[in-house]
């Protein structure tokens, strides 16, 4: 059982302001240790019957292994993302480089406490986006999980910080068939990649990572695998956002269009680029894509936003949820219902049309009309049997 006993400090007027409880104890490993620095009697004794109550459950950490600090453990954890994609994986160290590490690399993770990461938040949220902020408190609660797991703290104090900012998502721009025909034709030698990113809703880094082989012209389909990722000159080639491969329909008009820039090219050779590099991404002011959205007069846009516009216009083609959202590469339905719910507006619409229509009865009348005037209204008819 621990021991509560007393001793007394240099500080202090008096006796009681120099006296201090030291609880001394046995580990679970039968090692005798002690802490101290109480002021009251009763806080040493609460100390001493919690920690009776963790050895007693399994739930006992040794506090030196809270000294270790939030530093020391961020470079195993880093290591163990490096499975991750490319792209994933150096935004996780990005942040912890520039937001987390400045101001808890050298904390001790028994030291870290909830009042203290919120206001890390609050500060951060100051100057930079909320996706910065959120992707930086992550970095270091998923750290201090790590300190969990090795039974380093008891539980993580960061989880269940209350002021992370919301994302506000940017305003969706959908193209329309004819908007679209006039970008392809002022991106020149693009032409087939704009299609292929607005009839069939593929990432730019799926586009660009496709091979010859991947188009199976007899079966109208692409078949999506992979992903090249860009980061910095150089491109990383990974497996789809969604980790499996998917098979997109293609439109006859985008198939005759990729026939005629494969043309030449091997079974392994890129589609798009030279065949051999992958293409890099347009520059956002002035690029190639820019240049051709301003020829085309249509709304500013990026690469991206032909995915958008592929949800717009395979919906108002009659496309269902589950098939926009195989196409999409969108695992679960929600996901592209969430996304594009505002694309199924004219489905209510459509409903109520229909409700309307089939409330009609037999004889030509409405339920629920008004009876013309000068009539008697007649006696509503049994829908039971007589």
């Amino acid at each position: 059982m621990a021991a509560v006993k007393s001793y007394q400090v240099k500080t202090g007027r008096n006796a009681k302001e120099r006296t201090r409880w030291r609880v001394r104890y046995y580990t679970p490993d039968g090692r005798q240790t002690d802490r101290k620095g109480f002021l009251t009697k009763r806080d040493a004794e609460q100390f001493a019957a919690a920690v009776e109550v963790e050895k007693m459950t399994g739930a006992y950490i040794a506090p030196k292994l809270g000294m270790v600090t939030v530093g020391d453990l961020a470079g195993p954890w880093l290591a163990r993302k490096r499975s991750l994609a490319p792209s994933h994986y150096r935004t996780l160290e990005t942040a912890w480089r520039v937001h987390v590490e400045p101001r808890w690399g050298l904390v001790k993770v028994a030291d870290v406490d909830l009042d203290a990461v919120e206001t890390w938040i609050a500060q951060m949220s100051e100057d930079s986006g909320a996706t910065t902020v959120i992707r930086a408190y992550g970095v270091l609660a998923g750290v201090l999980d790590s300190a969990v797991k090795s039974r380093r703290l008891r539980v993580n104090p960061a989880r269940g910080a209350s002021n992370l900012p919301k994302k506000t998502g940017r305003r969706r721009v959908y193209l329309s068939h004819d908007d679209v025909r006039r970008l392809a034709e002022e991106a020149g030698e693009h032409s087939t990649l704009v299609l292929v990113l607005a009839y069939c809703g593929l990432r730019w880094g799926e586009a660009v990572a496709l091979r010859v082989r991947d188009i199976e012209f007899l079966r109208r389909r692409i078949s999506v695998h992979a992903n090249a990722v860009q980061l910095g000159v150089e491109h990383h080639v990974g497996s789809t956002k969604g980790k499996e491969a998917r098979s997109v329909p293609v439109a006859g008009f985008v198939l005759d269009a990729l026939a005629r820039q494969v043309q030449g090219r091997g079974r392994g050779d890129l589609v798009f680029g030279d065949g051999t590099n992958y293409l890099p991404r347009p520059k956002t002011d002035r690029g190639w894509f820019a240049g051709a959205v301003k020829r085309a007069g249509v709304q500013p846009i990026t690469p991206h936003d032909l995915r958008h516009s592929c949800a717009s216009l395979t919906v108002s083609a009659g496309g269902s949820v589950l098939a926009l959202a195989r196409m999409l590469g969108h695992k679960d339905p929600s996901v592209t219902l969430r996304v594009y719910a505002d694309l199924f507006d004219d489905d209510l619409d459509r409903l109520a049309a229909a409700l309307h229509t089939a409330s009609q009865d037999p004889f030509g009348g409405s339920l629920g009309a008004e009876a013309p005037s000068g009539t008697e209204p007649k006696a509503e008819k049994s829908l039971s049997p007589a």
